[in-house]
């Protein structure tokens, strides 16, 4: 082999070295918690938080390779649970669905619901949604999942409108309908991702009621600000413009695929939308402002991503809560977690985790090449609810004990 030729296999081999982070190594979670009490409880069930996360050795320190796999290829050896598919026929004549799942296995000592809310445009038949169900059951957990509206082929949008960013409503349709067929469950809720926005921003609104079983929230890998967020990706820094570019084609396909129903006649009359600029959308902000500022009622995009965007609903928040980022996560701008980790900080039972490594929802653990099939989060997530339920049981025995005193 030519001396030339080697030095070229020397730069490819460095830039791909360079490009798997290989060098790096196993690092404990950044943990920031202010109330000392709550983080006690969290690590006598979860103390794998403060444990070194070590991704799959080859290429599982490449935030990008995480995201990518994941998206793509999902879990290895995913079961598929078995569970019931839900109906709910909501006031506006939209079509909501959820799928419940009994547990498996051992039962947990507390009847304990995790209501489960997945990122933008997934649903409960989403591969990574489904092994952290197996993982849950398996553990005594029932589990609930939100199927966003408009993102199952199988089931038809009956109504001019599908998920959006902010709206919680169809999350607390959910959880009353589900406190209403298990009315002695205990309900702990997660979001990943735009479902992470959704569940936080739920928390904290003060406009309605929400269930009193809810006994804590996880959320996973989100912005927590939209304005801020959508000016990261517009950014190619990080290649986070390609990522934009895949979420727009995504709900470009959601809207697309129920045309008959979104884009009817009378529809686009009355919200004075245009079809041409819906389809020919580059980016997230332009297909928000050619439709899903309209559907909505906002006069600008600006307006529309405020009240979308949990971070101004974190001071109402009342349940405990959980977060969970990665700092090398190619969607999320590390400048976002800055305020959830000063949120963290001052607020009673709220806690904040961020691992180095696991890029946006991947974590896959362990393995050279090939992956361990239940991921570091399906793990952190089980220990985490537990440490929830631990807690709620510790608040009602010091309530009850200061009663009989």
């Amino acid at each position: 082999m030519s001396t030339a030729l080697l030095a070229v296999v020397a730069v490819i081999l460095c830039v791909l070295f360079r490009m798997l982070n290989v060098h790096s190594q196993p690092q404990k979670p950044v943990i920031c918690c202010g109330d000392v009490n709550f983080l006690d409880t969290v690590k006598k069930i979860a103390p794998l938080i403060l444990e070194p996360y070590s991704p799959t050795r080859l290429w599982g320190f490449s935030g990008h390779i995480q995201t990518i796999l994941h998206s793509i290829i999902g879990r290895v050896r995913c079961p598929w649970p078995i569970g019931e598919r839900v109906y709910l026929v909501l006031q506006d004549g939209s079509t909501l669905t959820y799928d419940l799942y009994q547990p498996l296995g051992a039962i947990s000592e507390d009847d304990v619901t995790i209501a489960i809310v997945p990122g933008i445009g997934n649903t409960s038949e989403s591969v990574y949604i489904r092994t952290f169900v197996h993982w849950a059951q398996c553990h005594g957990y029932r589990c609930a999942v939100l199927n966003h509206v408009g993102a199952l082929h199988s089931v038809p949008v009956t109504s001019p409108r599908i998920f959006s960013y902010g709206n919680t409503g169809d999350f607390h349709e959910m959880l009353t309908h589900l406190v209403i067929k298990h009315s002695n469950t205990q309900l702990v809720c997660i979001g990943f991702s735009l479902g992470g926005n959704i569940v936080t921003k739920y928390m904290g609104e003060t406009e309605r009621e929400r269930p009193p079983q809810i006994i804590g929230a996880v959320s996973i890998c989100q912005g927590y600000n939209a304005i801020k967020g959508t000016h990261y990706l517009l950014n190619w820094q990080n290649f986070r413009r390609f990522y934009l570019y895949v979420m727009t084609e995504n709900m470009k396909g959601i809207i697309l695929r129920h045309r008959h129903m979104l884009l009817s006649d009378e529809v686009k009359q009355r919200h004075r939308l245009v079809e041409h600029e819906i389809i020919s959308a580059a980016t997230l902000p332009e297909l928000d402002d050619a439709y899903t500022r309209k559907m909505t009622n906002f006069k600008s995009i600006s307006a529309l991503y405020k009240w979308s965007s949990c971070i101004n609903y974190l001071d109402n928040i009342e349940v405990p809560m959980l977060f969970i980022n990665a700092k090398d996560d190619p969607i999320v701008h590390e400048e976002l977690l800055e305020p959830i980790k000063e949120f963290a900080m001052k607020r009673k039972k709220t806690l904040y985790v961020e691992v180095a490594h696991g890029g946006h929802l991947g974590f896959y653990e362990g393995g050279l090449i090939y992956p361990n099939p239940v991921t570091w989060l399906d793990r952190a997530l089980v220990a985490l609810i537990g440490s929830l339920v631990l807690n709620h049981n510790d608040s009602v025995l010091k309530k009850t004990s200061s009663v009989v005193m």
